[in-house]
C-alpha cells in the first residue's frame, strides 16, 4: 500500500511539473511574438538573451512558432520576422473587435474617475458621431451626447479624429465653411490648420466654449490594431470644474484610457 501511494504521488508530481513546464514553454513562445513585433527581425542569440534562456531553448520555440507559421526565418542573415500566420490571426482578431463593445468598460472607467462624461466618437463624413457615454459622479447634466453628430471644427473629439486623418481629407474639410457656434469657435482654416498640427503633437485635442459656452472637452485617438485612428475618446463637463489646471491633469486620464482602449483594439505601443 505504501509503495501504491508512493507511486501515485510521483506521478502526480511529474503531471505538475509537466503542466507547470508547458505553461512555461507557452509563455515563452508568446515573449518570443511580442519580441519580434517589437524589433521586427532578432537572431537567436538575441532572442535568448531577452528570454533569459539558453539558445538551445530559443532555438526550438522558434522551430515550433515557424512550423506553424508564426515566424519566418531569413535564410542568409538568420534573422527570424512574423510570419504569414501572424497576420492571419491578428485579422480574425480585427474581424471580431467593435469599438463600441471593447469601449464600453474603458468609457465608464475614465467617466468614474475624471467624475465626468466620457465619450467615444467615431468619424462619419464631415461630422464626429458619439457611439458611447458614461457619466461620472460629478456629472449632473442630463444632456446626452450618444448618436448626435458633432462639428469635427468646434468640438475635441472632431480635432482628434480630423488630425489624424490624411493631408487630403483635413485639406477637403478646412476648405468648407466653418460655421461659428460661439464667439470662441475657430472658424479659420489657417488657424484650425495650425490646431490639429498641435493636436498632433501632443496627443490631445482641447475645446473651450467652442461648442457650446460654458463647456470644456478633451480628447484622445483611439488606434486599430495597424495603427490607424478610428475613433476618439474624450471628457467633457462644465468649464467652472474643468479649468485649465484641471483640465490638464484629465487630458493625462484621457490619453491613458485611449491608450487602454488601443490595446483593447490590437494595437500595440
Amino acid at each position: 500500500m505504501t509503495d501504491k501511494t508512493e507511486d501515485m504521488g510521483t506521478g502526480s508530481g511529474k503531471q505538475a511539473r509537466g503542466a507547470a513546464g508547458s505553461v512555461q514553454s507557452v509563455d515563452r513562445a508568446v515573449s518570443v511574438l511580442e519580441i519580434l513585433a517589437r524589433h521586427g527581425e532578432a537572431g537567436v542569440t538575441e532572442i535568448a538573451e531577452e528570454l533569459a534562456v539558453h539558445k538551445s531553448t530559443a532555438f526550438r520555440l522558434l522551430g515550433v512558432l515557424e512550423a506553424r507559421g508564426l515566424v519566418s526565418q531569413e535564410q542568409d542573415r538568420g534573422k527570424y520576422y512574423l510570419g504569414p500566420g501572424v497576420l492571419r490571426l491578428a485579422g480574425a482578431a480585427a474581424s471580431r473587435l467593435d469599438i463600441s463593445q471593447e469601449g464600453a468598460p474603458v468609457c465608464r472607467e475614465l467617466a468614474e474617475d475624471a467624475g465626468e462624461t466620457a465619450n467615444i466618437a467615431v468619424l462619419d463624413d464631415d461630422a464626429a458621431v458619439n457611439i458611447m457615454q458614461a457619466r461620472g459622479s460629478s456629472s449632473v447634466t442630463a444632456q446626452n451626447w450618444l448618436g448626435r453628430r458633432t462639428p469635427l471644427h468646434a468640438t475635441s473629439s472632431g480635432k482628434t479624429l480630423l488630425a489624424h486623418q490624411p493631408k487630403s481629407v483635413q485639406e477637403s474639410a478646412l476648405s468648407r465653411k466653418l460655421p461659428r457656434l460661439t464667439e470662441h469657435t475657430i472658424t479659420s482654416p489657417a488657424e484650425l490648420r495650425a490646431e490639429l498640427k498641435s493636436v498632433g503633437k501632443n496627443g490631445f485635442a482641447v475645446a473651450r466654449d467652442e461648442l457650446e459656452i460654458g463647456l470644456h472637452a478633451v480628447a484622445a485617438p483611439v488606434r486599430a490594431h495597424d495603427g490607424k485612428v478610428i475613433g476618439a475618446i474624450s471628457v467633457s463637463g462644465p468649464s467652472y470644474r474643468l479649468e485649465e489646471e484641471r483640465l490638464q491633469e484629465v487630458a493625462k486620464r484621457t490619453m491613458t484610457a485611449a491608450q487602454d482602449l488601443s490595446r483593447r483594439m490590437g494595437y500595440a505601443y
